[in-house]
């Protein structure tokens, strides 16, 4: 009996131990590879890590898309460290990848009603930079129904 548990524990560590190193998350046979692993049982532990919201998942690839906060693609939400520059989902996630990274950075974007451009700075812990509203069009309880557009 396959110990699904610990693989997808392990899987979930690789994905996120990249994700911080690089600023996206990696590829199906790339994880495979670093946990000396089949493809098929990175596959099988991708599935269930987004059945329990923890990925999201390219519905035609079954690639990683999302790895939140970090995207796998690019996004409005371009995150800049001074170890990389990536993309978060959402301007909350934008955050969430400096919390995690617990170090100074820049955040681009622009407003999603007017197309103006924003810049937020967050430096020892303190956001400063475009006055705006972050604004959430659907209610927190309802994100998962569809977290792409969310």
């Amino acid at each position: 009996m396959q110990d699904y548990e610990s693989l997808d524990r392990r899987v979930r560590a690789c994905v996120y131990d990249i994700a911080l190193q690089r600023g996206y998350p990696p590829k199906m046979a790339e994880t495979a590879e670093i946990l000396n692993i089949p493809v098929e049982n990175v596959y099988g532990a991708f599935e269930r890590l987004a059945s329990g919201r923890v990925l999201v998942l390219q519905p035609e690839s079954g690639e990683i898309l999302m790895a939140n906060p970090f995207s796998a693609v690019p996004t409005p939400f371009v995150v800049e460290t001074g170890l990389y520059s990536c993309y978060g989902n959402c301007i909350w996630d934008a955050l969430g990848v400096v919390a995690m990274l617990q170090t100074d950075a820049r955040i681009h974007t622009s407003c999603a009603d007017c197309g103006s451009a924003a810049e937020l700075s967050i430096v020892s812990g303190k956001v400063s930079g475009d006055l705006g509203v972050i604004h959430f069009a659907i209610p927190a309880r309802l994100w998962w129904q569809d977290i792409v557009f969310t």
